[in-house]
């Protein structure tokens, strides 16, 4: 039901776009479709897991989780729901559930917490080295200079995340960058993309 009202927004823009510009080539038209889908489809999803945050007592939390992996996620991509309803369910789950975890699970500077610390940013480097940047289908990233670029700050992106939760004095915040970055790094990985149905845009179309 979301899907369809979302999608039949997204047409009627569409087609007044084509009303307004009718010389507009169809391949345009549909990087132009994509991107009304990826942004309208933004503002239910992030209303929700506010709401949900907000109910849950978490919401300052899950919004500053939310900024504060952006960096690392942005460049080191990753799986992606097809449906605007997956995407609803799956970004309420990772963020509002990393914050919890991150509530509940290592509450005091230990060895514990260095060790797994240190076996996040190692999982993290060998995902962003095999992976990043993680692209799909629809928003495939070719160039080689540009996938070097975010290879290299995808990875400057997570140690600097994971730096920041050592020398924090919050716990829960520290927590919630390992949390958040290891949840960033397996979302990159090929597993997933076999849930999620993706496939890596430059393995489709290949590199330039």
């Amino acid at each position: 039901m979301i899907d369809k009202v979302l999608d039949s927004i997204c047409e009627r823009i569409n087609i007044k776009i084509k009303k307004e510009i009718p010389d507009i080539d169809d391949e345009r038209l549909e990087i132009i479709d994509y991107g009304l889908k990826m942004i309208i489809g933004e503002v239910p999803k992030l209303i929700i897991m506010l709401l949900i945050a907000y109910l849950l007592g978490v919401l300052p939390l899950t919004l500053l989780s939310y900024i504060i992996l952006l960096p690392y996620g942005m460049f080191a991509g990753g799986a992606h729901s097809k449906s605007h309803i997956g995407c609803i369910i799956a970004t309420p789950t990772i963020y509002c559930g990393g914050v919890i975890l991150s509530q509940n699970l290592i509450q005091e500077v230990s060895f514990d917490r260095y060790l797994i610390l240190g076996v996040v940013w190692v999982f993290g480097i060998i995902m962003c080295l095999i992976y990043a940047p993680a692209d799909t289908e629809n928003v495939p990233i070719l160039r080689k200079k540009e996938r070097s670029f975010k290879k290299i700050m995808a990875c400057v992106m997570l140690t600097i995340s994971l730096t920041v939760a050592i020398f924090l004095n919050n716990i829960v915040i520290g927590n919630i960058l390992i949390f958040g970055c290891l949840i960033r790094s397996i979302m990159m990985t090929r597993p997933i993309y076999k849930i999620f149905d993706n496939k890596y845009g430059h393995e489709v179309y290949g590199e330039n």
